[in-house]
């Protein structure tokens, strides 16, 4: 990776106006220091080859040589909550049952018949047994073999050549990871600095509310890449704009593996700061058309969820009203909580396809995985929130699989993220018969902007090359 050019080079890649660390400077809590600390690295300016879309041989590579070695996140914990309850996870050629064992703990093993290779498994759920519904073979829910139906004819397999092969298993936050590799980083080491960072939003005390997914006729990565910056919302989301500063985000690069998004809520985009709107009309438009708060409140007589006080902000008051409506929901003293942490976008990364959100609002979690080729993919978005203080546990929704002529907006869990997401569905295959068709076969990426979707390609080349 290119270093760090210089703090002119830097400057020069930036929108003009309030940046991200200015925005943050006039809340009323500070953020933790990691989010306000700026991490980007200038990582080049070459484009980026058109055939990493399409090319069967590239996916080919992708499959032989990167998926394996890699933590997936396969499930969270509440997607298993009891000893027998398994989950089906498959990508890039593989499959997998992650089983919950009778003393809490989680494996995973291959989810193939070691008879004639049928797949044991086809959905998720809970077992005593694994059975193949071929011959009837059939394993404990630690692996081992448990019967062979006409063992005398099978004198040549002993019960230790019959245990099913096993994957690795890392656990982190509530999300449960599989890597097929004997070799490679331990997850905290996969992870960093996730662990550290999101020790104060404790995903681990949260559970999945909604859980949607869908085909989507385009190559994973350009799936994936739509998501990896804000500089597509001035013209595919612009009922976003009066909230939203998306050309004010910042863009860091943590790790090998991780990078972040920070894009703030409560300010008006530069794109249409020329409008002059009120901060009462940036709360309301706040209120109506951001998809991942969970605070109803009730309009009052003037028509507003919230008042804004004299001399207050829209940003100031948003983060005073999630203040007060975390409390409410989750329990809890949140009056330390910083604006951003309640409201902005902090979009992580982790190689090569898990992106959760930091912060404490419900959280985002998305998800991209080929399916099962190079032209399409499975997106899938969760949503987790906090359980409210003395509440026990629950389990997490199944998902919910959209069919190939439902929209998001079909998702009523989704609420209005549905339609968000809907808006970006068209670039994506549009743009991935685009890449195909392409005359100079060149992506071209902004310096900052888009430095995350370098970043990606980049350690994706370390696996490939290696």
């Amino acid at each position: 990776m290119a270093d760090f050019d210089s703090r002119e080079s830097f400057n020069k890649a930036r929108c003009p106006g309030p940046g991200w660390e200015d925005i943050l400077a006039a809340d009323d809590v500070a953020p933790p220091a990691f989010v306000a600390q700026d991490q980007y690295r200038y990582l080049g300016s070459e484009a980026i080859d058109a055939s990493r879309y399409y090319d069967p041989e590239f996916f080919r590579a992708e499959t032989e040589r990167m998926w394996p070695r890699v933590w997936q996140f396969a499930a969270r914990e509440e997607d298993l909550p009891e000893p027998g309850d398994y989950v089906t996870y498959e990508n890039a050629g593989r499959s997998y049952l992650i089983v919950r064992q009778e003393d809490g703990s989680v494996k995973a093993f291959h989810n193939v018949c070691l008879h004639r290779g049928r797949k044991l498994k086809t959905h998720s759920g809970s077992v005593e047994q694994f059975v193949c519904p071929f011959h009837g073979f059939s394993w404990n829910t630690d692996g081992s073999l448990r019967n062979i139906p006409c063992r005398w004819d099978f004198g040549h397999l002993t019960d230790e050549k019959m245990q099913l092969p096993k994957a690795h298993i890392g656990q982190w936050g509530g999300y449960i990871f599989v890597r097929e590799s004997d070799e490679g980083p331990s997850l905290e080491e996969f992870l960093e600095p996730l662990p550290e960072f999101f020790k104060r939003w404790r995903h681990e005390e949260c559970v999945t509310v909604a859980w949607v997914g869908k085909v989507v006729k385009a190559n994973w990565k350009i799936t994936m890449e739509a998501f990896m910056e804000s500089y597509h919302a001035y013209v595919t989301h612009p009922q976003l704009m009066p909230f939203t500063g998306d050309a004010n985000a910042a863009y860091h690069v943590l790790s090998p593996h991780v990078n972040v998004n920070y894009t703030p809520f409560g300010v008006v985009s530069p794109h249409v700061s020329d409008m002059k709107l009120s901060e009462q009309w940036i709360v309301d438009e706040f209120r109506k058309f951001n998809g991942r708060s969970a605070d109803n409140y009730e309009e009052n007589k003037d028509g507003h969820a919230i008042d804004l006080p004299e001399g207050r902000t829209a940003r100031q008051a948003l983060g005073d009203a999630m203040r007060q409506t975390s409390e409410k929901m989750f329990g809890g003293d949140y009056s330390q909580v910083s604006e951003s942490e309640l409201l902005d976008a902090l979009v992580y990364n982790v190689f090569p396809n898990f992106a959760p959100w930091g912060g404490f609002m419900p959280n985002i979690v998305y998800r991209w995985r080929p399916w099962p080729d190079q032209d399409r993919c499975l997106m899938e978005v969760r949503v987790i929130a906090r359980v409210p203080q003395g509440q026990p546990r629950p389990a997490g929704v199944p998902m919910h699989m959209l069919g190939e002529d439902e929209d998001w907006s079909d998702a009523p869990e989704l609420g209005v993220l549905g339609a968000v997401v809907d808006q970006d569905m068209t670039n994506m295959e549009l743009t991935h018969e685009g890449l195909k068709a392409s005359k100079n076969q060149r992506v071209e990426l902004g310096d900052y902007q888009e430095v995350r979707i370098r970043h990606f390609h980049q350690t994706l080349d370390s696996y490939l090359n290696d």
